[in-house]
């Protein structure tokens, strides 16, 4: 029984954390871009495979409370402790390398991308990190959020009040959506308050991935543990 049950668990193990789920999202870590970075999206340079109509910027690591990024109206940049914020904004998100800041009050816009290749019906787990920052420059409390939508479903993280000059940190957010297409459109909208003290939403590495379902093997492991028990109980 030994014999035949240890090749049958590291194959069920496989089955049952799901070893090789494809990402339907491309460039979700935003480090293919057509300008570079630290520029404005839609304006002086664009994410591959995304496209955005908002006051949204691509930062690279380190730059947002230091240099920070060129747009239209100049440059721009977040509170930080490299230029009087009250939290450290780290270098890099996460994932690490770029990562996207949207303004949620002025020329709101989101960022989108079409898919392809989903199932009808079937139900995806989207994660990405996302943080919440403020314009520096600016003084006075603001809130933060990403309303997140896949084809005709829209979901929202929580709002996040932010402190004056303050950073929210890195947080993880996990959304399950069901495909009403085959290629449906993924879209952030950053959503902040208020309009006059810029409100910023982070984000980076999107990923969006089939809901795991478990395969055969695992069902398989689970009758052969349970055979092995009742054998044990019968031989004592």
């Amino acid at each position: 029984m030994k014999n035949i049950i240890t090749p049958l668990i590291a194959v069920a193990a496989c089955g049952i954390s799901w070893c090789s789920a494809q990402n339907f999202v491309l460039n979700g870590d935003f480090e293919s871009t057509t300008s570079g970075s630290n520029k404005q999206l839609g304006y002086n340079t664009n994410a591959t495979n995304w496209t955005t109509g908002g006051y949204n910027f691509l930062f690279a690591p380190g730059i947002a409370d230091t240099t920070g990024a060129t747009g239209e109206s100049g440059a721009v940049k977040l509170w930080g402790s490299n230029n009087g914020g009250t939290t450290v904004l780290p270098s890099t998100s996460p994932s690490g390398g770029n990562y996207v800041a949207a303004d949620g009050a002025y020329k709101v816009g989101a960022i989108s991308q079409t898919l392809s290749g989903l199932t009808v019906g079937a139900s995806y787990d989207l994660s990405f990190y996302w943080a919440a920052a403020q314009q520096s420059g600016f003084n006075g409390a603001t809130t933060d959020q990403w309303k997140v939508s896949l084809g005709g479903q829209t979901k929202s993280t929580a709002v996040y009040n932010l402190p004056n000059h303050g950073f929210s940190g890195w947080m993880t957010q996990m959304m399950t959506f069901t495909a009403d297409s085959a290629a449906p459109v993924l879209s952030f909208l950053s959503v902040g308050t208020p309009s006059g003290l810029p409100p910023f939403a982070l984000l980076d590495g999107v990923t969006l991935t089939a809901t795991p379902v478990p395969e055969p093997s695992s069902f398989l492991l689970a009758a052969l543990f349970g055979s092995g028990v009742a054998f044990r109980r019968r031989r004592r």
